[in-house]
């Protein structure tokens, strides 16, 4: 943080005062956020008001995170986000069906066109090479002698220096392949 300081006097009192103002660079953004910004700005400019609605909503969220403990950082994070709103969709898609409200599930149809379309834009591993990696972490425990477990493998994987420190793999998914791989061996 830069710090500026500047003496003023006050007026009448002869007395200085230091005024200090403080700049910092604000929170890190994940790069997708900066998509989703210009595109705010074409849709607000196309009046695509679907798109418009998703793109507010993602953003809001993304603000809001950023004033609690756990600010959304990366893409991958923001890729959890949009998971979340496309569930969250389908399942209001679901409630409109079984009202024969086909206006209200067009509408949410087209919110959940429109999150896959920026979810798809997150690069992250493919399955089988986390499959890979998750077999070959079992392997290093069967080796020690001991039973694979999901929770010390997934501690093993993710911690600094781990076989997916770092990488884009979505922590779900993760869970998912060591559940199975474990319930395998």
């Amino acid at each position: 943080m830069l710090q500026s300081m500047r003496l003023t006097p006050r007026l009448g009192l002869g007395l200085a005062v230091r005024q200090v103002r403080w700049n910092s660079t604000g929170p890190v953004l994940p790069p997708l956020m900066a998509t989703l910004r210009t595109d705010l700005k074409t849709a607000m400019r196309a009046k695509d008001k679907p798109r418009l609605n998703v793109l507010r909503a993602l953003i809001s969220e993304t603000n809001n995170a950023a004033k609690t403990n756990s600010p959304i950082e990366t893409d991958l994070q923001l890729l959890g986000l949009i998971k979340k709103r496309i569930a969250l969709s389908q399942d209001a898609i679901k409630e409109f069906e079984a009202e024969n409200r086909p206006d209200l599930t067009e509408g949410e149809q087209q919110h959940v066109t429109v999150l896959e379309e920026y979810g798809a834009q997150v690069q992250t591993m493919s399955l089988d090479d986390i499959k890979t990696i998750v077999s070959e972490e079992i392997a290093k425990v069967k080796e020690s002698g001991e039973k694979p477990q999901m929770g010390s493998l997934l501690k093993s994987l993710f911690s600094s220096g781990g076989a997916l420190d770092g990488k884009p793999a979505e922590r779900a998914e993760v869970a998912r392949i060591v559940k199975e791989a474990v319930a395998s061996a």
